[in-house]
């Protein structure tokens, strides 16, 4: 993994989603980056895209790959800026049926530690159904440094979700 730390991903399934309207599937080296640390970690990656930045297209392909059931975790990356096209955060909250404000929190916590810039990332954490979204920064390092940040969180995260964790038997 790319930051270090723990916390195995052993067991869970990933779909990583791209948003950007520059790049293609051949440069996607976030989403490949995404995909390596997740597998790394003992995940399984069961889907990949890349999608413009369009808020319908990015919202369509969240709730396509929750409302499946095949994954437990969506990250995406890129989208997150301040830019007139950066509209991943919003895609996310237009499919959202819970937000998890910590996570994202957390991402630019830590990313702080690293840049000034972390403070202008508009990313979120959201439920869907069982599924749980991250939106993670477009830069394959900023990418990886918000999942390796809460990767310690996501086993018991999507555990929670599924009703275990809180005395409850799992769903």
């Amino acid at each position: 993994m790319g930051v270090g730390g723990g916390g195995s991903l052993a067991g869970l399934r990933f779909a990583i989603l791209t948003c950007s309207t520059s790049r293609s599937p051949a440069e996607d080296e976030s989403g490949a980056a995404l995909a390596a640390d997740v597998q790394a970690a003992g995940g399984q990656v069961v889907a990949r895209a890349l999608e413009p930045d369009d808020r319908v297209r990015i919202a369509r392909r969240l709730r396509t790959w929750a409302d499946a059931g095949d994954c437990d975790v969506v990250l995406t990356t890129g989208g997150t800026g301040l830019g007139p096209l950066d509209l991943t955060p919003e895609a996310t909250a237009d499919v959202a049926t819970r937000t998890v404000p910590g996570l994202a929190e957390l991402i630019r916590l830590r990313g702080l530690q690293q840049t000034p810039f972390a403070a202008l990332s508009r990313g979120g954490a959201a439920i869907r159904g069982r599924t749980l979204i991250v939106n993670l920064a477009g830069s394959p390092r900023a990418a990886r440094h918000g999942l390796e940040s809460i990767r310690p969180l996501l086993a018991h995260a999507v555990a929670t979700i599924n009703g275990g964790g809180h005395g409850l038997p799992p769903a």
